[in-house]
């Protein structure tokens, strides 16, 4: 059989491409990481290759191409039901499904202002009020699930879930910007950053040889810097 094949975009900036290998990695599915950098020339034709959308990520298993994430989850829940990427009970599922369906499609503040860039560190204390009302929300889910589940683990629905993987870029780029959360949603912040499958991201992306270069004239570059391996 054929090794499965999830193409994602620079893991430094990608925050999409971490939650589907995040995902990936949770289901227990074999299968191979490609990176196309995004934001060159050579990146845009592989990405109109390998997925209809042109973007990442996109799973090539079985002669299908899965490119959303959501759909990414489903399909390996289906294929895996024992991953545990949605939660076991029907309430809880429902849950998980709502709230990463409320990641998937909303935010727009948060991913307007507060873009991933993991290596960087860019403490803001003038966020504007949209974003503020953003990031509380998302404390709200968190604390949320955590009051219904904390008894059973210290994440979203006490094991690590779907659900988390598509938190995990969110804690990202709180730690970038120095966003300051309230007790519960600090400590869950903080065990979301050191599992070892989100620190294996962290240290690509410190490795990855790319940095987009904002100040173009012509729009988004990307440059060669040299590796330092920081996270």
């Amino acid at each position: 059989m054929r090794l499965a094949v999830l193409y994602v975009g620079n893991r430094n900036y990608s925050s999409w491409s971490m939650r589907g290998s995040l995902l990936a990695r949770l289901s227990g599915l074999e299968f191979q990481e490609e990176v196309i950098p995004l934001y060159t020339a050579e990146g845009r034709e592989r990405l109109l290759a390998i997925s209809p959308s042109g973007r990442v990520p996109c799973l090539h298993i079985e002669g299908l191409r899965i490119w959303d994430s959501l759909a990414i989850a489903e399909f390996l829940h289906e294929r895996f039901p024992a991953a545990g990427i949605w939660p076991a009970d029907p309430a809880g599922r429902a849950l998980a499904r709502c709230i990463c369906a409320e990641m998937h499609s909303g935010f727009t503040g948060i991913r307007g202002t507060l873009s991933m860039d993991m290596r960087a560190s860019r403490p803001k204390t003038d966020l504007p009020e949209v974003l503020r009302s953003e990031i509380r929300r998302i404390e709200s889910i968190w604390r949320d699930c955590r009051e219904r589940y904390a008894a059973q683990g210290d994440f979203l629905f006490g094991a690590w879930s779907g659900a988390d993987c598509f938190f995990a870029p969110v804690v990202s780029r709180f730690r970038t910007y120095g966003v300051e959360l309230n007790g519960a949603s600090r400590r869950y912040a903080d065990a979301v950053w050191v599992r070892p499958e989100v620190q294996d991201w962290a240290q690509a992306a410190a490795a990855e040889p790319w940095e987009l270069d904002y100040s173009h004239p012509g729009g988004v570059r990307v440059r060669e810097i040299a590796v330092t391996g920081r996270v």
